[in-house]
């Protein structure tokens, strides 16, 4: 098992890698400061899907969750 610090520092590796540094930046902030479940977004993703795609289906995710809260 790893540690917490070891899964942080793999996570913002991958994420750098796929998305680049700013983008990166913005996917943490948006899950820190938007209401987000993870555990459904991620059972909504299809593993063949693209960056692109995965990121447009949490948008969608989050629009909804937003939508029914009002």
């Amino acid at each position: 098992m790893i540690t917490d610090t070891e899964i942080r520092v793999k996570g913002v590796q991958i994420l750098a890698q796929y998305l680049g540094d700013i983008e990166m930046e913005r996917f943490i902030a948006l899950i820190q400061r938007e209401p987000f479940d993870y555990t459904q977004w991620r059972q909504d993703i299809d593993a063949e899907d693209n960056i692109e795609e995965i990121s447009r289906k949490a948008m969608e995710l989050r629009k909804k969750k937003l939508n029914t809260k009002n």
